[in-house]
């Protein structure tokens, strides 16, 4: 019996379908991996980014703190602003310095986490700086 030329072609494209069953799936499991390092990489990127924004939030805060207080308390008090708003995670490692008359600084250094806040943290750490003049009576 004669098939025509049409049923020909459907029996071998199903059989060439019947062959890449799974291919889908194995192309998924072999990418993983990679698709998996990748997030790590950008979620370790957010975390860099996030504490240069803390950094530089607390040393604004700090500074702030620093010029509206007389000079004695002024380290006391640019320390206290300066960590206030920090997490637990970020505020462990964190130290924040201020100085000068006349025109505050405030100096505040945070650790970078490793992938989740409050476990190991890099050597490498971010830096934050900010001055103000000092206020007036």
């Amino acid at each position: 019996m004669n098939m025509p030329s049409g049923g020909r072609e459907r029996e071998r494209d199903h059989r060439g379908r019947d062959r890449d069953r799974g291919q889908v799936t194995i192309e998924f499991l072999g990418m993983t991996p990679t698709i998996i390092v990748t997030l790590i990489a950008l979620w370790q990127v957010v975390l860099v980014g996030y504490t240069f924004i803390l950094a530089g939030n607390a040393a604004d805060e700090a500074v702030r703190a620093g010029t509206a207080a007389e000079p004695g308390a002024r380290q006391a008090a640019c320390q206290e602003a300066g960590l206030r708003h920090l997490s637990e995670a970020w505020r462990s490692g964190a130290t924040v310095t201020c100085g000068g008359s006349g025109y505050v600084t405030a100096d505040v250094r945070l650790e970078v986490p490793v992938l989740f806040p409050g476990t190991l943290s890099f050597p490498y750490a971010v830096k934050g700086h900010a001055g103000a003049v000092e206020e007036a009576d």
